[in-house]
């Protein structure tokens, strides 16, 4: 079956068009972390003015036309890789993309004036096409999440990418054919693949960027603001996916004189002791425990799979890491506070066992501050306090 090359072409534009006005919408509703949507815009309008100018052949002299057309395809196509890589965060490769648009155009002057030869024209094209593809889909690979759409994306890029090199090496062959419109075997193919293409590589950077996006909206529904730890509810879903991974414990952590840090230094200052909490916290975690932050000063610590001990040998290496020189010299020293309460139960709740670490705090409060308790039966009166009042 022959496909009207103009025809797949307009169409192509066309679709190219739409996919350029969606990446513009959702640059703009996007939250600005959710980096590449703009380039991925800028860069489709480029290949929007590319068409544009194949489609003035007949109206503008070849040797004027071609030069700026292929050259700025490459240009949009660049673009793209440099959205893919902002996206992914990883420094974009200006070089490459200046380098690849820039030669093209040298490709086209050369074999159009000097060495009149399209097989060589497209060789080089596709070449170039190949190296701005096969780059994104490494990034794909590197640095992409391990889900169902990074997976579309990256074969998606793997399939453009194997076209141009088919394209290339199919050219250096000798069958590229005698001119843009009637380009040997398989061109068929590659008209087809270009209409698909155009539409099939924005869809799958939308998908990545979706799914970025409600990643980072169940973060924000999950997590802290200031420190990033979890929040209560992303706490509970930790306790409820990890219940099964008896025994656990748990550490009630809290700042000692926190209003005073306050009064003295300021809230800002304040803020970045707490961050600074949840960074020695993590610091002596396992991938398998979790911190949240409750509010205030208050931190809470899940450790699945731990018994006393553990639990212990935790706190100590918590405190003993505040002892050490801060990173930042300019915080002022602080203590904390901590209680531990041990699963009494395989039934017991989290509630259960935050009253108990909660108490457990409390009393290494009331005793001095700055030192771990561990919750015993005789902590669970219910007469003591349920939540921390002294500062």
């Amino acid at each position: 079956m022959n496909l009207d090359p103009v025809s797949i072409i307009l169409m192509s534009t066309l679709m190219t068009v739409a996919m350029c006005v969606v990446m513009f919408a959702a640059q703009r509703s996007f939250p600005r972390n959710v980096e590449g949507l703009r380039e991925w815009g800028i860069g489709m309008a480029g290949l929007v003015l590319a068409s544009g100018l194949f489609g003035l052949r007949g109206i503008v002299i070849p040797e004027v036309l071609l030069p700026l057309a292929n050259s700025m395809f490459l240009w949009g196509v660049g673009l793209l890789m440099v959205g893919t890589q902002r996206f992914y965060g990883v420094r974009p490769s200006w070089h490459l993309f200046h380098g690849a648009w820039l030669l093209g155009l040298l490709v086209m002057l050369c074999w159009l004036y000097l060495w009149p030869d399209f097989a060589m024209r497209v060789a080089m094209f596709s070449f170039l096409m190949l190296a701005l593809n096969l780059t994104q889909f490494i990034v794909i690979v590197r640095h992409g999440e391990r889900h169902a759409t990074t997976c579309f994306f990256g074969l998606l890029m793997l399939v453009q990418a194997l076209a141009m090199l088919h394209r290339g090496v199919n050219a250096l062959l000798g069958g590229a054919g005698s001119d843009m419109m009637h380009g040997g075997p398989h061109y068929n193919l590659y008209l087809a693949l270009l209409a698909f293409m155009t539409l099939l590589l924005p869809v799958g950077f939308i998908t990545v960027a979706t799914r970025r996006l409600q990643t980072l909206l169940e973060q924000r529904s999950n997590r802290d603001p200031l420190t990033a730890l979890l929040n209560r509810r992303g706490f509970a879903d930790f306790h409820a996916r990890h219940s099964a991974r008896q025994p656990l414990a748990v550490m009630s952590i809290d700042l000692d004189f926190f209003k005073a840090i306050n009064d003295r230094h300021g809230h800002a200052m304040g803020d970045r002791v707490l961050v600074d909490v949840a960074s020695v916290i993590r610091g002596v975690l396992r991938d398998s425990d979790a911190v949240a932050r409750f509010g205030g000063e208050e931190f809470v610590v899940l450790l699945p799979e731990s018994q006393q001990a553990r639990a212990e040998l935790l706190a100590q290496r918590i405190q003993a890491a505040l002892r050490q020189p801060r990173p930042d010299a300019s915080l002022p020293h602080y203590t904390l506070s901590i209680g531990i309460a041990c699963q009494a139960a395989e039934d017991e709740s989290l509630d259960s066992m935050l009253q108990r670490s909660d108490r457990a705090l409390y009393r290494a409060k009331q005793l001095g501050r700055n030192r771990v308790e561990v919750a015993t039966p005789a902590l669970l009166s219910p007469q003591a306090p349920q939540h921390i009042c002294l500062n």
